[in-house]
């Protein structure tokens, strides 16, 4: 069987006219002769119905005290609400259509209930299914321990479904299908002059998602990337192909130009504090006791420097107050920058490349932003500034690195 896997977000599934458009794209598939995996999230965004954040809402609103066990119970019903509903539509236009859960389709986890990691698949049950001429809808961000209860798989759970699946089933491809057209050089939201990607590689999208951008969940790609599937982020509202993430082989393989860009994006990341502490006198064991006090109580650090002086580092804004506390009560004075953003310039093209972060000082400098904060990989470089300046950043080094000139 020549299988495609297609994942509808909840934005793609909000309305009927939404749904409407969706069943358009499966019928396509299945037009051209593949056999169909669809992987589905819950309908709509916090305060439509059955979103994932709508049902969190009505827990919190009465008591806050579910235990995460049963919290899984309550959140995989979304999914299944849009499975029924994509069935039922199917069915209405003569379309074979069957449903499995996450545990149906045999999608087996570890018990973290609420982010729980899919350990195995086993896709033996779909394989059946599909010979049987049925399109197999999988309500996604969901699955099964060995012993049958009922798992969630923690944020960008939906992606990491379809992409799982695409391995499991050797699929062609995966198709994941949002509210926008592709992947973007930046948030359209803030450069209006943003340009759709046609290719990236997997590691580029993993950084870009890791940094800030919201299109694909970086733990999707990493599947998908060990097993080479394909992934193409699409729009549910368009024909258009949207953007290919494989590696250079593939992208060479399947016609597309492999472009010679410097850098392929910017991302952002805003309600970012930086906290600096400095060494005690005589002793240089800081970075050890702080970041261990911050693991402890279960804090994400990033964005680390560490030198003989002391360490600096950032966390979420939320996270500051009781940062701070910690650190106080160890005797330390840190001191807190809230508001900060981290804005990073992403692209492989980048590495031995002298001369980026001159130009990503030149840019930031014509426009008075001060840099607060660097580090850089090999194939990205990040800075801080504050988050009144963020929008200003980005857009000045999209326009520093050009991306505004034309389809990359």
């Amino acid at each position: 069987m020549k299988i495609l896997v297609q994942k509808f977000g909840g934005s793609s599934l909000t309305s009927e006219d939404c749904r409407i458009r969706a069943i358009t794209h499966m019928k396509r598939a299945l037009d051209e002769g593949y056999a169909l995996v669809v992987v589905v999230s819950a309908m709509g965004r916090k305060g439509d119905p059955y979103a994932t954040d709508t049902l969190l809402q009505l827990v919190r609103s009465n008591g806050n005290g579910l235990p995460k066990r049963e919290t899984d119970l309550l959140l995989h019903t979304g999914e299944i609400i849009s499975a029924t509903v994509i069935c039922s539509m199917l069915g209405a236009q003569g379309i074979p259509a069957t449903i499995l859960t996450g545990g149906q389709a045999n999608i087996v986890t570890s018990e973290d209930f609420t982010s729980a990691q899919i350990l195995t698949i086993d896709p033996a049950r779909i394989l059946q299914e599909l010979s049987e001429g049925k399109v197999v809808i999988v309500p996604g961000f969901q699955g099964r321990t060995l012993d049958w209860e009922i798992t969630t798989l923690g944020r960008g759970g939906s992606d990491t479904t379809a992409t799982a699946l695409g391995v499991a089933l050797h699929a062609e491809m995966v198709d994941i299908f949002t509210d926008v057209n592709g992947i973007m050089t930046a948030d359209p939201r803030i450069v209006e002059e943003a340009q759709p990607l046609t290719s990236v590689t997997y590691a580029e999208i993993c950084n870009m998602a890791h940094l800030g951008a919201k299109v694909i969940h970086p733990r999707a790609v990493e599947i998908a990337m060990q097993a080479n599937v394909p992934i193409r982020v699409r729009s549910t509202f368009s024909d258009d192909p949207g953007t290919l993430v494989t590696n250079l082989l593939e992208i060479r393989r399947m016609g597309y130009t492999v472009h010679d860009r410097l850098v392929m994006g910017i991302a952002h990341v805003p309600n970012i504090t930086q906290i600096k502490v400095a060494n005690k006198d005589g002793r240089y064991d800081t970075q050890l006791q702080v970041f261990k006090a911050m693991a402890k109580n279960n804090i994400s650090v990033d964005f680390i420097n560490v030198n003989p002086l002391g360490v600096a580092y950032t966390v979420h804004d939320e996270m500051a107050e009781k940062a701070s506390h910690i650190l106080h009560d160890m005797g330390y004075e840190p001191q807190l920058l809230p508001h900060c953003a981290k804005v990073s310039v992403i692209g492989a093209g980048m590495t031995g490349v002298p001369g980026v972060m001159a130009q990503i000082v030149e840019a930031l400098t014509h426009e008075d932003i001060p840099i607060l904060q660097s580090a850089d990989s090999h194939t990205t470089i990040w800075v801080l500034v504050h988050e009144e300046d963020m929008v200003r950043a980005v857009r000045s080094l999209h326009h520093q690195f050009q991306l505004h000139n034309g389809h990359l």
